[in-house]
């Protein structure tokens, strides 16, 4: 059943600076204005706000992601909120602002409250305080995984109420053939020199502790070794609380003698261009991803994956590019494979599965449910 009249959508998410939630609220905002309803995004703010309002949606910037009971007192002002707007449909991103967003959803008259959904964007860590990104009245899982670790560690959820929509990609930007312009790839080697007649290895993503990046540079330092001319991209910034790490990293760099051979770019907006440039991209995360988007984006180019078969990563490769898994925490193998892809590239199926419309059409569906 589709209905007639538009809904007013309320998404929370603790802010809005980048990641993969992040980027789904913003699509998902500017898919529900284009459908002419009205997005409406709570979250503490970001450099993604002005992207949701340009888009048509509307931005309140609440404080409602930081772990502290202080938080709560969010519940009674979420909640005249909800009421005095008219929200329709409330969905809830992460477990911080969905307890705000739960609380206040149940301490109001049934007939009064908007339609609850949550997302599982994770593999969260199984406790109470995880539970709530399972107590909505429908449950999206952002992968089969994600929709198993769901069944599996929460047995009382009804599984007729979980429904997985994968995330996806717009193939009009991401697609085979697709190639940045000779501009930007000189522009590139004037800011990357070391790169120069190399073969040119990413790993795209966040620095924080389960991305994998040691195994990155044990693997570019491997296939130094074997005499290859391989330079690596570790490119994302640095997470919230994560500097410690990133120097870490930066002394295991040195450690390895690849001061010359890898090079961390920070956070770049051209992401789409780097990935076509490159000649492999990996995905090495400690824990399994619950989907993994530059997977999906780097496979929907055409250019080849390496990464550990686990998670929707696991899913994405099985679909797209098979043998580009490896078993979990195998960077050896990892290597062997990126020598094996380098001197003969294999062939990506296109992405007719993973694609951003897909997702946006399916969560509006479930909305009007």
């Amino acid at each position: 059943m589709v209905l007639e009249r538009k809904l007013k959508v309320l998404q929370m998410l603790p802010a809005l600076e980048g990641g993969g939630v992040e980027r789904g609220v913003v699509e998902l905002n500017q898919f529900l204005v284009t459908e002419g309803h009205e997005s409406l995004v709570i979250s503490a703010g970001g450099r993604l706000v002005e992207t949701i309002e340009k888009d048509g949606g509307t931005h309140i910037a609440w404080g409602i992601g930081k772990k502290s009971p202080w938080t709560l007192r969010y519940v009674y002002r979420l909640r005249r909120f909800l009421r005095e707007e008219g929200i329709d449909l409330l969905h809830l991103r992460s477990r911080v602002p969905a307890w705000v967003g739960y609380l206040a959803w149940r301490g109001m008259p049934v007939n009064d409250r908007p339609r609850l959904v949550t997302t599982v964007h994770g593999f969260y860590s199984v406790n109470r305080w995880s539970s709530v990104m399972t107590r909505g009245e429908r449950v999206i899982a952002v992968s089969e995984a994600v929709r198993e670790y769901v069944e599996i560690n929460y047995p009382n959820v009804d599984p007729k109420i979980v429904e997985v929509i994968h995330r996806g990609i717009d193939p009009s930007r991401y697609h085979h053939g697709f190639t940045p312009s000779e501009q930007w790839k000189q522009a590139w080697l004037e800011e990357f020199p070391g790169c120069r007649g190399k073969s040119v290895l990413v790993l795209p993503g966040r620095l924080s502790r389960l991305k994998g990046h040691d195994d990155f540079l044990r693997i570019i330092g491997d296939l130094k070794s074997r005499g290859l001319p391989v330079h690596g991209f570790i490119v994302g910034g640095v997470a919230q609380g994560k500097d410690s790490y990133a120097r870490e990293i930066s002394t295991l760099q040195k450690e390895l003698g690849l001061s010359d051979d890898v090079t961390m770019t920070g956070h770049r907006e051209d992401i789409r261009k780097v990935l076509s440039f490159s000649n492999l991209s990996f995905s090495l995360s400690r824990q399994p991803e619950s989907f993994g988007r530059t997977v999906c984006e780097a496979l929907s180019l055409g250019h080849p994956v390496i990464g550990y078969d686990q998670g929707g990563v696991g899913e994405q490769l099985r679909a797209l590019l098979p043998e580009g898994r490896v078993i979990p925490g195998d960077w050896w193998a990892a290597a062997n494979l990126a020598e094996k892809f380098l001197s003969n590239p294999p062939l990506v199926k296109p992405n007719d599965t993973f694609l951003l419309n897909h997702a946006l059409r399916r969560t509006l569906a479930l909305y009007e449910q």
